[in-house]
C-alpha cells in the first residue's frame, strides 16, 4: 500500500491549532485560578452566564459524565455563583442558572483572558468573520 504524503500546510496547520488550544487551555487555567475557580468550574460558570442550561446538556457540551458536572455545580452553588432552578418548560428538569454574583463572577473571568482577545484585535472584523465561519466548518456545523 503506497503511503500517502501529507500536504506540509496542512502538518503547519495541525500544529498551529494544537499551539492555540494549548495556549487557550494554559490562559483559561490561570483566568480561572485568579477566580478561585478550577478550569472547569470557569466553563461551566462562563457557560451559564449565557443562559440557563440543563445539567445533562452541561455535561453534553463538557464532554463529561453528568455524575462531574454534579460536582462542578455543587461547588460554584456553594460559592453562591450557581443556583438550581426548575425549567420554566419542563418542571422536572433542573436547569443550573448563575446568581447575580455569578453573572459578574464570570464577566471579570471573560474581561481577564487576554489570549483570545489581543490576537484577533490585529484580525480585521472581516477577517474574524472569516475565521469564525472557517472553523465553524471544520467542526460540522
Amino acid at each position: 500500500m503506497p503511503s500517502r504524503r501529507v500536504d506540509p500546510v496542512t502538518v503547519e496547520v495541525v500544529e498551529l491549532i494544537g499551539d492555540v488550544v494549548a495556549r487557550y487551555h494554559m490562559e483559561y487555567e490561570h483566568a480561572a485560578a485568579s477566580h478561585q475557580l478550577t478550569g472547569a468550574q470557569a466553563r461551566v460558570l462562563t457557560m451559564l452566564s449565557l443562559e440557563p442550561t440543563p445539567m445533562r446538556r452541561i455535561a453534553q457540551k463538557l464532554r463529561c459524565e453528568p455524575s462531574n458536572v454534579t460536582g462542578i455545580v455543587d461547588r460554584l452553588e456553594t460559592r453562591g455563583l450557581v443556583e438550581r432552578r426548575p425549567d420554566p418548560a419542563d418542571r422536572r428538569v433542573k436547569l443550573a442558572a448563575p446568581t447575580e454574583e455569578g453573572l459578574r463572577t464570570a464577566e471579570r473571568l471573560r474581561e481577564s483572558l487576554d489570549f483570545a482577545r489581543e490576537p484577533l484585535a490585529g484580525l480585521s472584523p472581516a477577517e474574524r468573520a472569516v475565521l469564525r465561519d472557517l472553523l465553524k466548518r471544520m467542526l460540522g456545523g
